[in-house]
């Protein structure tokens, strides 16, 4: 099964700030703002949604192909991904903006100032998954997670139009759609994956019931947090499948992109749905045990273990037929 991922490839500098950005502030001097903080702590860290996404799935052995904008500073993060298990042949790169890039300082409060340039993302909007699935053969399946918004809505026009199955992800980007711009988005998806919030906020801005959307989805996918997921498909029972014991909880940072990529894993390895769930629920329990959000590192072994104690032993050999 191929599977392409489009989404965005982000780098994200992130500083911590040793004091208060409250202490700084003066209430009557706000309307003219002018301060440097001076830092004590910097990571660079390799993000974006689709270059995790595609990144998990990578270290699953699912070869994903991913779909994306960056600059010409790609080539280091290319090699990463490239190490990983993923195609990356078909990223786009600007020949006139960086990689998009998120920059990010948090004060000892955890309050946070940050800026995000959306850089080469933009030109997602000129790529055609048509020459994608000419270049690898065909596309089963193409997940359209967060990205440049005219980017999003022309990949799922033109898998509409291409009769090409696609997995409707806006996740961040839902938060500056409106009700018309998620509908297109969404109706006629294979699968529609979202969080608990971004459920309902779905709802209120299409105006449609929760019985309502699953008429114009196939299977509607609802992370629930520490609670696990849940599956919904129109006429039948859903599926809930709970998470994996965390060992500690050191970053959350990237967990419902590892979710997608274990469950789009189990796609392409053709298990069942309840399956697949519960792969993306023990993948996303490793990331949220790891500060970054492609600095874990998975081990076959190790996973299934965990694997086996979640969910039991006959799902356990059915995943490990596949992941060997």
């Amino acid at each position: 099964m191929r599977i392409a991922v489009c989404g965005s490839i982000a780098n994200d500098h992130l500083m911590t700030f040793p004091g208060r950005f409250s202490d700084q502030l003066v209430a009557d001097q706000l309307h003219t703002v002018s301060l440097s903080f001076l830092v004590d702590r910097l990571d660079i860290r390799r993000g974006g949604v689709g270059a995790n996404i595609a990144f998990g799935m990578g270290q699953l052995g699912v070869r994903p192909i991913l779909v994306g904008a960056a600059g010409e500073d790609f080539e280091e993060y290319r090699a990463w991904l490239e190490r990983h298990g993923v195609d990356t042949e078909s990223v786009r790169i600007s020949e006139v903006a960086h990689t998009a890039r998120f920059v990010c300082t948090t004060d000892a409060d955890n309050n946070q100032i940050g800026s995000f340039y959306t850089g080469a993302m933009s030109e997602a909007r000129l790529i055609e998954l048509q020459h994608v699935a000419d270049r690898v053969g065909r596309l089963d399946l193409v997940l359209i997670g967060a990205d440049d918004p005219e980017g999003m809505l022309r990949h799922t026009e033109e898998c509409r139009t291409r009769g090409i199955p696609f997995a409707a992800d806006y996740s961040q980007q839902i938060a500056r759609m409106d009700g018309e711009g998620i509908r297109q988005l969404t109706e006629g998806a294979t699968y529609l994956f979202s969080n608990e919030y971004e459920k309902e906020l779905i709802e209120t801005k299409t105006g449609w019931s929760d019985e309502e959307v699953l008429q114009k989805v196939g299977t509607r996918v609802t992370t629930l947090g520490k609670k696990g997921a849940r599956i919904d498909r129109a006429g039948q029972e859903p599926i809930v499948v709970g998470v994996a014991e965390e060992r500690e909880k050191a970053d959350p940072t990237g967990v419902g992109d590892a979710f997608r990529a274990g469950f789009l894993s189990g796609l392409a390895w053709g298990v069942g749905l309840e399956r697949a769930a519960q792969v993306g629920c023990m993948l996303a329990t490793l990331v949220v045990e790891t500060i970054g959000t492609q600095e874990y590192e998975l081990k076959r072994v190790h996973f299934m273990e965990r694997f086996t104690k979640a969910y039991g032993h006959d799902a356990a050999t059915e995943v490990q037929a596949h992941l060997n």
